[in-house]
């Protein structure tokens, strides 16, 4: 294991931004990572671990410990009978490949998280969901490190308080303490049947497409994503910056008498959640180019935040309070961030 020393941490976020890591270290397996750990106590510091920096930023004044980069890789597709399959994959991997390869053996379940930029790790901490799925719909364990019980651990989906957008990883007294190294999903030898998420749908209707493989879900999502937004690789953005926020039935109500059509999902609890995209459309942020900041929306997807030329983590911070600031205004709804701003 080799450990680097004074690393800029801009190019460990896909939004290119952020200060500098005293140390950062690849982690390849369960030995290398308790030996960065030891290492880490040894010198009294603390440590961050992170996948593919798609769904974080970092702070300008930088991480005084040591960031942990996870490159485990594991594939295994077990075969319970010739419907339920169990796949586990390393917390290193490319999601969009796990998801690529569980198309290509016609298993079923995750199809709809296609193109999902990061790593596999990542998934669950924030409950990845996208066009109707979400991981914990699929999510069976994680296997990871306790760093306060100092093992390694198996955690079942049920003890993940998993959430919209959320789960005991991100929020609360366990943000920190597990490092996860791989996750187990129970997808099924089957095709995907309707009703699909309304703009998958409404692709499918555009397209005439009547027969459903998880292929044809997989193919239509890349499509709808690729139409839509930026590729991380090429434009620096952490893609959605914000949450749907589920607000009460008054709320709402107070919302439709001055806006009849608003976009809108009535939930199972008698919550409503709206189209965060459309709260910062009608704020005025719609393909918004903020020369004070350097930051931008991007034109196809208004709640994707893009750093055109930001020289700083303050500036993007700045982009998203005007944004914050003109939604409350306007609507008297907070909106909560989905990338996390690290440390």
């Amino acid at each position: 294991m080799n450990i680097f020393h004074d690393v800029v941490l801009a190019d460990y976020s896909t939004m290119r931004l952020g200060g500098k890591a005293a140390h950062l270290a690849e982690i390849h397996d369960r030995h290398e990572l308790v030996e960065a750990l030891q290492w880490a106590e040894g010198q009294q510091l603390p440590v961050i671990m992170i996948g593919g920096g798609s769904n974080i930023y970092w702070r300008d004044e930088g991480f005084n410990g040591l960031v942990l980069v996870n490159k485990v890789l594991r594939y295994e597709d077990f075969a319970e009978d010739e419907e339920n399959h169990y796949i586990t994959a390393g917390a290193g991997e490319v999601w969009d490949s796990v998801v690529e390869r569980a198309v290509q053996a016609g298993l079923t379940g995750i199809e709809a998280l296609s193109l999902v930029p990061g790593s596999t790790g990542a998934t669950p901490v924030q409950n990845v969901g996208a066009y109707g799925q979400e991981i914990a719909q699929t999510l069976v364990s994680i296997e990871a490190y306790d760093n306060q019980a100092k093992q390694f651990v198996t955690i079942p989906a049920a003890d993940c308080a998993f959430g919209y957008r959320t789960s005991r990883f991100k929020v609360g007294s366990d943000k920190g303490r597990f490092f996860i190294m791989g996750v187990t999903l129970h997808l099924m030898k089957s095709n995907p049947q309707p009703p699909f998420y309304q703009s998958l749908q409404s692709y499918f209707d555009e397209h005439a497409v009547r027969t459903f493989t998880s292929q044809v879900v997989r193919d239509a999502v890349i499509a709808i994503r690729s139409a839509k937004l930026p590729n991380p690789e090429i434009v620096a953005n952490n893609g959605s910056f914000f949450a749907n926020p589920v607000i009460d039935e008054g709320a709402f109500v107070q919302i439709q008498s001055d806006y009849p059509q608003a976009p809108h999902w009535q939930l199972d609890n008698g919550r409503i959640k709206l189209p965060a995209a459309w709260l910062l459309d009608q704020a005025g942020f719609k393909n918004i180019h903020d020369t004070d900041t350097g930051m931008a929306t991007w034109p196809t997807q208004t709640l994707v935040l893009v750093n055109e030329h930001a020289h700083s983590t303050a500036d993007l911070e700045k982009f998203k309070q005007k944004i914050i600031t003109a939604v409350e205004q306007k609507f008297h709804i907070t909106l909560q961030q989905e990338p996390e701003i690290l440390p």
